[in-house]
């Protein structure tokens, strides 16, 4: 007791110092453990949570800021510590000193890093957006140092790692062989290397041979109401909104994530979409809908005309559905299927890829993605039905075309090619 009382002004001030250290650490893991949905409520909320998002669009910065002061407020809580227990050994109260040393430093480590932390990991979001402003304050006071210690971070980089290079990018086969080490489980390796495949051929894959065109899906001008939808689920799963005056579309509903589906102005519900030129590949798209954190890419032409949109699940069935096509989506139907021996029924909207991969041959280069475009470039005119003709190493003849995204193809393969 006389020793709390002799050094009273001492320990007020490091209990001020733990609590300090104990927002940094806080700070530092709730910002640091948010996740994509809790960024998204912030962004969307109010002052404090966007303060916090603007704060971790500089990670650096913030992260530098944060271990600083921490660091200066544990020297200073150690160097009061420290002058505690050397005037304690002073007067020989050597039981008191080390007493006081062992305290501080058992305190610092709970309650200033190991309970603040945990806290911050339990509860991001709500003390992201809590001590946000605050740490802002710290962040910019400590602005004008920051020149300094980025310098001499770079410094020492060159200095200890002159000749470090970034690591080159991983070949898809060493990406399949680390699967096949990791797991003993056969199929589920052969689904893990289809699902990476998948992965690498989005950047080979435009938009356009991915988009649902735009005679597939139906959109609505504001008011939407439940009315509009006549009781059925569109087929892409959102309710897409149009600009008014325009039939261009500038939001999407997701009813199935709608807590409560109102019966009317449904558009109030829409979020944007963004709009991807039609030569994007599909990895392009897949990044900016992560990217600005949105479900819907309205894909457009060279006269900026929305002609068809990618959904977010669209790009995931791509990826993680085995043998994943636009005519199962769209049209529920597989997109080549054989009918007998040598007689296949191909729909329009497979694509010429699909097409290359199922009868192992390379096939020419044309403007077209689809069979529905490589016949009309064959022909030179509309398909119609009757039409027979060859191709490649195929003998074609279009059984239905109208409307003309529903075109379906009989294809066998040509006389000399089955000998």
């Amino acid at each position: 007791m006389i020793v709390l009382q002799q050094f009273s002004p001492l320990f007020i001030a490091m209990m001020l110092l733990a609590a300090g250290s104990a927002f940094f650490s806080c700070s530092e893991a709730a910002l640091f453990s948010l996740q994509a949905d809790d960024r998204r409520a912030l962004r969307s909320g109010g002052m404090s949570g966007q303060i916090a998002i603007r704060l971790l669009e500089s990670p650096d910065r913030l992260l530098t800021a944060i271990l600083f002061w921490n660091l200066i407020i544990n020297i200073v809580y150690f160097a009061l510590a420290s002058v505690v227990s050397i005037k304690l050994e002073r007067d020989r109260l050597h039981a008191e000193a080390g007493t006081v040393a062992l305290v501080a430093l058992l305190a610092i480590i709970l309650f200033s890093e190991m309970i603040p932390k945990t806290v911050g990991v339990l509860m991001p979001r709500v003390l992201a957006q809590t001590l946000s402003l605050p740490l802002a304050a710290a962040v910019r006071v400590f602005d004008p140092l920051l020149p300094m210690f980025a310098a001499t971070n770079r410094a020492v980089r060159r200095l200890l790692f002159p000749n470090f290079r970034a690591e080159p990018y991983l070949a898809l086969r060493d990406l399949e062989q680390a699967i096949t080490v990791s797991t003993a489980d056969e199929e589920l390796a052969a689904l893990e290397r289809l699902a990476l495949q998948n992965i690498v051929l989005l950047s080979d894959q435009r938009a356009d041979e991915l988009m649902r065109p735009r005679k597939q899906y139906r959109s609505f001008s504001p008011p939407v109401s439940l009315n509009d939808l006549d009781g059925r689920p569109t087929r892409s799963g959102y309710v897409l909104v149009n600009e008014e005056g325009s039939d261009e579309i500038i939001g999407a509903i997701a009813l199935n994530y709608l807590p409560t589906v109102p019966r009317n102005h449904l558009e109030r519900f829409a979020k944007p979409v963004i709009y991807i030129p039609w030569c994007a590949t599909a990895a392009s798209v897949l990044n900016e809908l992560q990217r600005q954190e949105r479900e819907v890419a309205a894909i457009i032409n060279e006269l900026g005309e929305t002609i068809g949109i990618v959904t977010l699940e669209d790009l995931l069935e791509y990826v993680f559905a085995d043998q994943a096509s636009r005519s199962a989506r769209l049209l529920e139907t597989s997109p080549i299927h054989q009918l007998e021996e040598n007689l296949w029924q191909v729909t329009g909207m497979a694509t010429l890829r699909r097409l290359s991969r199922e009868f192992d041959v390379q096939l020419p280069t044309m403007k077209s993605t689809t069979v529905a475009g490589a016949v009309q470039e064959v022909l030179q005119r509309l398909p119609a039905r009757g039409d027979q003709f060859e191709w490649e190493i195929f003998s074609l003849e279009v059984i239905d075309a109208e409307p003309l995204e529903n075109l379906l193809v009989h294809v066998r393969l040509r006389s000399e090619q089955t000998e």
